[in-house]
């Protein structure tokens, strides 16, 4: 019987590099889509474990006088929280900048003046694909017709727009489309992020995961754009990791810039780090935000540079990757402390160039394995 991964071995944690810039707030796992993709949790929190809009509201109340100045309210699907306006109004009472994280499913005229009405002040809209069939068949429910309605409101109403696509091999190809999609849709930004296996994702990562030759093509598609588009709107490419053999840093580093707070109020450092072992989340019905920011185990675990194994030790980008993602390596190795393996100086480099050859033998079109039901 093979033994439990231990906890990442203890040392000296740095003092928290100041306050947080942005707090995730993931209001629920429910949501009417099931796509392929999604980085949540395979083991969703259920809609009875939430926080109640008093919970949620001490903790914007909370994130403010720690001195966060942003929030998404995301999911799952925030809008299927139906005190959702007065979760805004509590989080814009507490001098914190608020932006929608949504698929559209579900976000009508009436619904929206009542957000606007309580302080929202920008959306970010999922977009899957241009093609409405293949949109759908990757978010496995039917949503397309709701999105663009949804995107005609938030423009109509005068918030930024901001529209998110995640890339992977069903819709690489197509990235031209996208973008077309997104002007013409009146975005103020464009998202471009190649998919994080994560949660759910990990489970369709053979389906998901690109070609090094899709990607190139669709990098040089992107920076053609962004060189004609000159900053409007704002253009962004998500790099793959996994493919440009090139870790990125967690969150901007480990416990330096944010927080998320889980539906049930678990607080962690990034979406995904509840999956590592060892570590004991706290919660914020339990204690302060201020507490866990500055004093919690698992917000200073990997902090700074000091817990770096070789060779990250002695790499000259150790203070701009910060040794990669920490649940990534956990993912792909059993050990959270290890270099990230999408690095091509990872030792473990090899796991994730299997990984590649694999997904560029699998069939196409993809198929994905969705989510059955919800939490």
């Amino acid at each position: 019987m093979t033994a439990p991964p231990e906890a990442p071995a203890p040392h000296p944690s740095p003092a928290p590099p100041g306050p947080p810039w942005a707090l995730l707030a993931e209001l629920t796992h429910a949501c009417p889509l099931r796509c392929g993709y999604c980085s949540n949790p395979v083991e969703l929190i259920g809609r009875s474990a939430e926080l109640s809009t008093d919970q949620w509201s001490d903790v914007f109340r909370q994130a403010g006088a720690l001195g966060v100045v942003h929030t998404h309210l995301s999911g799952g699907e925030p809008l299927l929280r139906r005190d959702l306006p007065a979760l805004v109004a509590a989080a814009d009472g507490a001098g914190l900048y608020t932006q929608l994280v949504t698929s559209g499913v579900g976000l009508g005229e009436r619904r929206l003046a009542e957000l606007t009405g309580a302080g929202l002040r920008s959306v970010q809209l999922s977009v899957q694909h241009a093609d409405p069939a293949a949109a759908e068949h990757i978010a496995g429910a039917r949503s397309f017709a709701a999105k663009e309605r949804a995107a005609r409101l938030v423009r109509e109403a005068g918030l930024p727009l901001g529209l998110n696509a995640v890339l992977h091999r069903g819709n690489l190809d197509d990235l031209d489309a996208l973008v077309r999609l997104a002007l013409d849709w009146g975005a103020d930004r464009i998202e471009l992020a190649n998919t994080q296996y994560h949660g759910w994702a990990a489970r369709n990562r053979a389906a998901l995961l690109p070609t090094p030759a899709q990607v190139e093509r669709a990098r040089a598609r992107a920076t053609r754009w962004r060189e004609r588009l000159g900053g409007t709107p704002e253009l962004v490419w998500v790099a793959p990791d996994l493919v440009d053999a090139t870790a990125k840093p967690c969150m901007g580093g480990w416990g330096a810039v944010s927080l998320t707070v889980a539906p049930d109020g678990t607080v962690l450092p990034c979406p995904a780090a509840g999956t590592l072992p060892g570590l004991d989340p706290p919660n914020v019905r339990d204690r302060q935000l201020a507490w866990i920011w500055q004093e919690s185990e698992i917000f200073g675990v990997f902090r700074g540079d000091s817990w770096l194994p070789e060779p990250c030790r002695g790499c000259a980008l150790r203070t701009v990757d910060h040794g990669g993602c920490r649940c990534q390596a956990y993912a792909l190795t059993g050990d959270a402390a290890r270099t990230d393996p999408a690095c091509r100086h990872a030792p473990e480099r090899p796991l994730v160039d299997v990984l590649l050859l694999d997904a560029a033998r699998a069939p196409h079109p993809p198929g994905y394995a969705y989510r059955e039901g919800g939490p």
